[in-house]
């Protein structure tokens, strides 16, 4: 039997740790790169369902997929960002 290598996207946190006057600008800080990161974290939050492969480029597998019963969005094979065969 076939074995694949499947990347699925995941929730996860990173806590980060900046100077700024206001809550406003701390988080203005991280999301332009500025913060310092002091923990991250292994605990799943959730898988990120409305990341993954976009249907547009493999529409066949996505065809497959719901065949098997799994639902699958006009936009993305939810949390999938890869799926390779080995060997």
């Amino acid at each position: 039997m076939p074995r694949f290598e499947v990347e699925q996207y995941e929730i996860h946190t990173v806590k980060f740790e900046v100077d700024a006057k206001s809550k406003a600008e701390a988080i203005a800080k991280v999301l332009g790169g500025k913060g310092t990161a002091i923990d991250y974290s292994d605990e799943l939050i959730e898988v990120g369902q409305d990341l993954g492969m976009p249907v547009d480029l493999h529409r066949s597998l996505a065809k497959r997929l719901r065949k098997l019963g799994l639902t699958v969005g006009d936009d993305v094979i939810p949390s999938i960002r890869s799926v390779e065969k080995l060997g």
